[in-house]
């Protein structure tokens, strides 16, 4: 089987993926500083080690599993978050194991009130004057999840609430398959390579073949058609958002009902998502994708949601 082509041959990096390689040390970022080694403070360089492990992890630690995975003594892990603990970065439990703490939240909101895509994303419902038709999401690439960064409610119900700060696994949610579509398969392939697919419902790639067959479809489309993945009755329909350079920065979602979904079978929010993205991508300076084919959601089912 031949390679598909790619409009956009450069590969995408998020907004959250590029202030991760720009703050953290290698053994989160997994890259090679362009500092040498003597320049990075030590002290900073453990705390910040330790928090992206306890990140990674999402679940308690205790200081003995810090001390053993980071490779420092249990007197050093010790100071580290007695620091931490104290400006708020991290929190302990009753039994002595430690979690990340609320503190980073005021860091997250400072990063995502300085990313240029959700200040444009906002700046359209405010130019538009009116809030969408239905439920808008936009979300960046965290590693494996789709983190969302700004969320336009509508007053349907959905039975599903968005937030600031959610995550979803990006390989079933919409917003995140619309932007995995335009990474290479060694690039996906090397982005699951420690991290099995999950399934929220019965719906959903299995394997990784199955996800690549997927993100292929959706690319050639042009957008993500996404059917009851993360939540049932639960649908979507999501698209890239390119920046000046070509590489995919975002990705937003119109989420539906699917009981309501009309009886056009969503073409005009999959226009409406179409367009969102379309904006976004203009505003940031870069060239819309052309959709090879927009046939609408006929005949398309089991592929994600949001």
């Amino acid at each position: 089987m031949s390679e598909p082509a790619y409009q956009h041959k450069r590969p995408c990096r998020s907004p959250t993926e590029n202030f991760l390689h720009a703050v953290s040390p290698p053994a989160i970022a997994g890259r090679t500083p362009s500092t040498p080694a003597a320049a990075l403070v030590p002290a900073v360089t453990r705390a910040l080690t330790l928090l992206g492990r306890l990140a990674d992890r999402r679940e308690p630690m205790s200081l003995a599993q810090l001390s053993s995975e980071l490779s420092l003594p249990k007197s050093s892990v010790h100071g580290l978050c007695n620091t931490l603990m104290t400006f708020g970065y991290l929190r302990r439990r009753p039994d002595g194991s430690f979690l990340i703490g609320p503190g980073v939240m005021s860091l997250a909101e400072a990063f995502v009130s300085g990313t240029d895509v959700v200040q444009e994303f906002n700046a359209i419902w405010s130019d538009a004057g009116a809030a969408p038709e239905e439920t808008v999401v936009l979300s960046v690439l965290s590693g494996t999840d789709a983190l969302y960064v700004a969320v336009r409610n509508s007053a349907r119900p959905l039975g599903l609430a968005f937030n600031v700060g959610m995550r979803l696994p990006a390989h079933l949610s919409g917003s995140g398959r619309a932007m995995l579509a335009h990474r290479t398969p060694q690039e996906v392939r090397q982005l699951y390579s420690n991290s099995p697919l999950k399934n929220l419902t019965r719906r959903g790639p299995r394997d990784i073949d199955g996800l690549l067959k997927d993100l292929a479809t959706t690319r050639n489309r042009g957008f993500s058609i996404d059917d009851q993945c993360i939540r049932e009755g639960v649908f979507s329909f999501g698209a890239a958002v390119f920046d000046a350079t070509g590489q995919v920065v975002a990705g937003v979602a119109v989420c539906i009902n699917k009981a309501l979904i009309g009886v056009d079978r969503g073409e005009r929010h999959r226009d409406a998502v179409l367009g969102v993205a379309r904006r976004l991508t203009q505003r940031l300076g870069g060239v819309p994708a052309t959709a090879p084919s927009q046939s609408g959601a006929r005949g398309h089912r089991g592929e994600g949601t949001a």
